[in-house]
């Protein structure tokens, strides 16, 4: 359709809070808090994206952006939200090995494409995250540790700035802003387009170990030992929760305290099969999915969760796992918390460690590991909740480089948010934030203020 009003003119549909459809449209994943925006753009094209950045200029009015909603921290009031879900083209070049991705494609979508070519792209482990702003973060997937961060492999990008012009952005044409964008998150400009670089996979062994905490009480620190002996081509992480007592959960599943060993693993199903025997020694199995995978299916192995639901989430990046520390965490995450808690450990190192020649702003590194929690919410739950993770990643604060912007689900405030960032890099953004929006008309989940 063609809607103008007040100079809006867009071939998307556009809604406004009277309007039939609004709701679904501002609801993403994240359903605690969503978008109360003025008016909402249902972009199709780039130009969608520009003539709703534009009206919103014209207008004093802020500007979000939403693909899959995933990531949203702090929502909208009033203002101009485009919605880029209907942007979900994805071109692969195989030769280029490269991939063209449009604002509002999720991995899956990616993931389908490349796969036919032998192909696979930096995807994260849940299919359903949006790839533009997964990577606009830094991104931490399934190939992590053997090909880096997400950020590090764009080739270029399209964006509208908040002087409302369309923009092809890489390394050569805007060095300053090439950089910002790989790891600065969407406080720089509405990002139409990412070309990303892709890497020649064939299948993978991958799958999820489930272990009864009760029954294997040192499951955390027996995965932690184990990440000590793995290549760079294994990249794990555990997901540690209290399943509740819920139609949907399989009964084997309900009211038990359960770790979740997330494996993928570039090799040969002999090699992987070897290279799980210790964990698989740690104790008894109350679900094994540990297989090979075509790669279409890779992105269904971490068994991420696809309702959508309301949540908030804290994280620390990390030195090392102390024995202790994760002993504090299995207690304070486990079946006497006040509010369910998730608890996720990922491992890092291996080419994460690597920066390349040309690095994006992407924080911390060194880190070998993060630790996350996340608590589903209903209203009035969250003050609990945020006392429930501080107190579960206490035990860490002394090994902690900063956070993971990624998995920060909830508001930040300017000095948490700082953390993210060497302080050289995090001042350069805030002077790019001057420079490119310095009137602050983009609303970014994690916000860098102008300086």
């Amino acid at each position: 359709m063609n809607e103008q009003s007040n100079a809006l003119s867009v071939d998307g549909p556009v809604f406004r809070p009277e309007d039939g459809g609004y709701d679904e449209e501002r609801t993403g994943y994240q359903l605690l808090s969503p978008h109360r925006a003025a008016v909402i753009v249902g972009a199709t094209s780039a130009e969608d994206v520009r003539a709703a950045v534009a009206y919103a200029a014209g207008n004093g009015l802020k500007v979000a952006v939403q693909a899959s909603g995933h990531g949203l921290a702090g929502a909208l009031e009033g203002g101009v939200l485009i919605t880029t879900g209907r942007m979900s083209g994805v071109r692969v070049d195989p030769a280029a090995r490269t991939a063209w991705i449009e604002a509002g494609a999720k991995w899956e979508q990616v993931v389908a494409a490349a796969a036919p070519h032998g192909l696979a792209p930096p995807a994260g482990s849940a299919p359903s995250v949006g790839a533009v702003s997964y990577t606009l973060g830094g991104g931490v997937g399934l190939l992590a540790r053997r090909h880096g961060f997400a950020a590090d492999h764009v080739r270029r990008f399209e964006i509208v700035t908040a002087d409302g012009r369309l923009r092809e952005v890489t390394a050569e044409s805007d060095p300053d802003l090439f950089w910002a964008l790989r790891g600065g998150g969407g406080n720089f400009g509405a990002v139409t387009g990412v070309e990303i670089g892709l890497f020649p996979v064939e299948s993978v062994y991958a799958g999820v170990l489930h272990f009864d905490v009760g029954q294997v009480p040192d499951v955390l620190d027996g995965w932690r030992r184990w990440t000590a002996t793995v290549p760079e081509e294994t990249t794990s992480g555990v997901a540690m929760l209290v399943y509740p007592h819920l139609p949907m959960i399989p009964e084997p599943l309900r009211g038990r305290h359960v770790a979740q060993i997330q494996i993928f693993h570039l090799g040969t199903p002999e090699d992987g099969e070897r290279l799980v025997e210790p964990l698989r020694a740690l104790g008894p199995l109350m679900r094994d999915s540990l297989r090979e995978r075509p790669l279409a299916e890779a992105g269904e192995a971490f068994e991420e969760p696809v309702r959508p639901h309301a949540y908030r989430s804290d994280n620390r990046l990390v030195t090392g796992l102390s024995p202790a520390a994760l002993a504090g965490l299995v207690k304070a995450a486990g079946p006497s918390a006040p509010v369910m808690c998730v608890v996720g450990l990922r491992h890092l190192g291996g080419a994460l460690a690597r920066p390349p020649a040309d690095p994006g702003p992407v924080g911390h590194r060194d880190a070998a590991y993060l630790v996350s929690v996340l608590s589903p919410v209903e209203p009035g739950e969250e003050r609990t909740a945020r006392d429930l993770h501080r107190e579960a990643l206490a035990p860490f604060e002394d090994a902690a480089l900063g956070r993971s912007l990624n998995f920060a689900f909830g508001p930040l405030d300017e000095d948490q948010v700082r953390t993210a960032y060497a302080p050289g890099d995090y001042r350069r953004l805030t002077e790019l934030k001057a420079r490119y929006d310095g009137g602050v008309l983009f609303h970014a989940n994690h916000a860098i203020p102008p300086r």
